[in-house]
């Protein structure tokens, strides 16, 4: 019991920089030798003192290789993160749950990234992007949502944009994108992370092609280590046996995925609900 509590009790760092990426969205950066070795598809858990502690995707800030969380203004603890300064402390635990998963065999990738579900998938994106072939689909309601465009079009990949009304790139869902895409082109693996009806859309037509999938969910966290239970989705943990799960534990999830979640109480009910809000 000692043990679990030093790996998991918050380690204290101080912000060295943000970076507004967008009008709700902001990078922050900050050293901690655990974080920055983090295996894209990890997550951490963020306390910000006095308000809340939650589970933020990880991702590295390439020109200095700091750990970098990006944080989209949403409710009271991501709204005082992003009010935070260089200086200001924070605590972290982590990394934590499973990464995305690559094979030699998988060479020819497309990885489609809804909103802040770049984040995880960013630090693959780099560090693959001159060894397999990759095509990367973002997308976001308007083009000011767009995360990390810029970056992205300096790499070696095949990039596409989606925007909801049409601003920048495709005018419609990525998962529509991804489908033409899918068509068109013989890839060997998926990754996506975003919003849930994206990703049971894309789990839709990866069984329709008979293609693998892994995708990263994102749901309401208290621990983040596998104990309170207020993350699980059809029996798995997503702290624990996920955030990345692949195409066999997606479909027992076909039932919940994208249409249900659980509330902070605890209490399930329909994703539209939970948007609403």
């Amino acid at each position: 019991m000692n043990k679990l509590y030093r790996e998991d009790r918050p380690r204290v760092v101080r912000i060295l920089g943000t970076i507004k990426q967008s009008p709700t969205v902001n990078s922050i950066l900050f050293r901690d030798s655990e974080l920055e070795r983090a295996q894209p598809g990890q997550f951490a858990m963020i306390w910000i003192p006095g308000v809340d502690e939650i589970p933020m995707s990880v991702t590295g800030d390439p020109e200095t290789g700091w750990a970098e969380i990006v944080v989209k203004s949403v409710g009271e603890a991501t709204v005082k993160l992003n009010n935070l300064l260089p200086g200001d402390q924070i605590g972290v635990r982590g990394p934590y749950g499973t990464g995305f998963r690559l094979g030699e065999r998988d060479r020819k990738l497309l990885i489609v990234a809804g909103g802040t579900g770049i984040t995880p998938l960013r630090r693959l994106i780099i560090e693959e992007s001159e060894k397999r072939e990759l095509t990367v689909i973002i997308g976001a309601k308007t083009k000011d949502e767009l995360l990390f465009l810029e970056e992205l079009r300096g790499l070696n990949i095949r990039l596409f944009a989606a925007t909801d009304d049409g601003t920048e790139g495709y005018h419609g869902p990525a998962s529509e994108l991804a489908e033409s895409q899918i068509r068109r082109e013989d890839f060997n693996l998926v990754l996506c992370c975003g919003p849930e009806p994206m990703i049971s859309s894309l789990m839709d037509l990866a069984r329709a092609h008979r293609l693998r999938l892994q995708a990263s969910l994102e749901r309401i966290m208290k621990c983040g280590i596998g104990i309170c239970g207020s993350c699980e989705i059809s029996g798995y943990r997503v702290c624990k046996e996920g955030p990345v799960f692949n195409m066999p534990k997606l479909i027992e999830m076909a039932g919940e995925l994208g249409k249900i979640r659980r509330d902070h109480s605890g209490r399930k009910i329909p994703i539209e609900t939970l948007n609403r809000e």
